[in-house]
Order: C-alpha cells, then sequence, then structure tokens
C-alpha cells in the first residue's frame, strides 16, 4: 500500500527519536570507547539520547532602544 499524499511527512524524520538503532547505538559507544570488535552487538548497554534545545534570545529592554 502507498501513504496518501495528505499524510506524508515533507521534510521526513528530522524529529528528535528517542530510541537510536542498534547500529546508531554502537556507533556511539564506539566514539566513547564502550565497545570493541570483539565485543557482541547483543546486550549492549543503552545509549542516552540528548535532545538539543535551542536557547532563547533575550529581548532589549525598552529602555535601552529609547537612549
Amino acid at each position: 500500500m502507498t501513504i496518501d499524499k495528505s499524510l506524508k511527512v515533507k521534510a521526513g524524520a528530522t524529529a528528535n527519536r528517542s530510541v537510536l538503532t542498534r547500529v546508531e547505538r554502537i556507533e556511539k559507544l564506539m566514539e566513547q570507547n564502550r565497545f570493541g570488535d570483539s565485543d557482541s552487538p547483543f546486550g549492549i548497554p543503552k545509549v542516552r539520547v540528548r535532545k538539543l534545545q535551542m536557547k532563547k534570545k533575550k529581548k532589549k529592554e525598552k529602555d535601552e532602544d529609547d537612549k
């Protein structure tokens, strides 16, 4: 079956996912030197997914703009 055009997401899967695939988890563990070539890909530890939060820009006070 195909997905109706109205239901498709234009940007794709760009939202933050709370679950990583096994390959993504292994890549993160290898970056942290917690997974080696001789280790089994089964039963690997959980990897925390960090969500990026954009900082809000501070608005200038009205007093500063008037001067």
